[in-house]
């Protein structure tokens, strides 16, 4: 009998070790572009050092919505029904939790999981206001999450740094809110520190030589890489056009990212788009293991900057950069 008894109890106990730590994650994105993946990276590796293991005791599953550079109105309408679909879709799967990866997945999906009493957390997201939430740190109802977002101050006093003559930046982003947002931040922040920044939106399909080109007879000293990903798509199309007219005109460029696969720019000063990602991880954690709800958790970000150098580029280039910049970057 107490053979029976004790077998009974291991039996139990294991079946409710199973249930309890046992996870079910939905993933929501709008594109497949590095960025996000580097995102989605950074988040699986956090809920792993918690012992959050696909496979082990999480099942996660993840639904990307293609999206083309050149889509137009009736392709944006379409790519937002199909969002709202998913999120119907993921809805009915009852999940512990939703992870979204970046502005459109976030914004236009949220309500409906939100709604459903599933908890949110995004990443790959450069403004949260964009996404709902009330300031850049404090968490929305049903949402928290990680931002990418880096202030444009401090990038704009780390490129004087490494370019005392720089007086005129040009920043082409596409019509992305991310991206407007962002722009219209920097040029206002930029001003401030006597840095006229001009800049000009296009639609994503477009070619970015012609608008280079334009503001260099505006007499730009510089071009700068938003947060953006019209600079991801088509393979990298036009950070590569954009890094051939910097290095025909020996114009430098200053991504305010560092996501380095395409190289060619000067300067990278953001933050680490994997580290971002974890930070999402971490409010997930808090989440499925400790009951929190979304509310409860800021929206947390990269507090230091990183900051890269490319020597080839510094080389080709002839820019002299600080010593005291050089001892601050790595080297890519």
């Amino acid at each position: 009998m107490k053979k029976t008894v004790s077998m009974f109890t291991i039996a139990l106990s294991v079946l409710v070790s199973s249930v309890c730590f046992a996870f079910h994650v939905e993933v929501l994105q709008v594109g497949d572009i590095t960025v996000f993946q580097l995102c989605y990276q950074g988040f699986i590796d956090e809920l792993a050092k918690n012992d959050i293991i696909e496979g082990k005791n999480l099942t996660i599953n993840r639904h990307i919505i293609e999206a083309q550079a050149d889509a137009g109105l009736w392709k944006k309408v379409g790519i937002l029904m199909r969002i709202r679909r998913t999120a119907s879709d993921i809805v009915q799967a009852k999940p512990d939790l939703v992870l979204t990866i970046g502005t459109p997945a976030t914004k236009y999906g949220k309500d409906k999981m939100i709604g459903n009493g599933i908890p949110v957390v995004f990443t790959g997201v450069a403004d949260p206001l964009v996404v709902g939430c009330p300031s850049l740190d404090r968490p929305g109802s049903g949402i928290t999450g990680s931002t990418l977002y880096i202030d444009p101050h401090n990038v704009i006093q780390i490129a004087q740094q490494a370019l005392p003559n720089m007086k005129k930046m040009g920043m082409i982003h596409s019509d992305d809110d991310n991206a407007i947002a962002y722009a219209q931040e920097t040029k206002e922040k930029a001003a401030k520190l006597n840095v006229e920044l001009i800049t000009k939106e296009v639609e994503k399909s477009a070619d970015i030589r012609a608008f280079a080109e334009e503001m260099i007879a505006q007499g730009v000293d510089a071009f700068g890489i938003p947060i953006d990903s019209y600079y991801d798509l088509s393979d990298g199309k036009a950070t590569r056009d954009l890094v051939a007219v910097s290095h025909e005109t020996r114009i430098p460029i200053i991504a305010f990212v560092t996501h380095t696969t395409l190289k060619g720019t000067l300067l990278y000063v953001g933050c680490n788009f994997t580290t971002v990602g974890g930070l999402a991880g971490k409010n997930a954690v808090e989440i499925l293991c400790n009951s929190k709800k979304p509310e409860e958790l800021p929206v947390l970000r990269q507090e230091d900057m990183t900051i890269l150098v490319d020597p080839e580029v510094i080389k080709y280039l002839g820019v002299e950069i600080p010593l005291g910049i050089l001892q601050l970057a790595e080297s890519i």
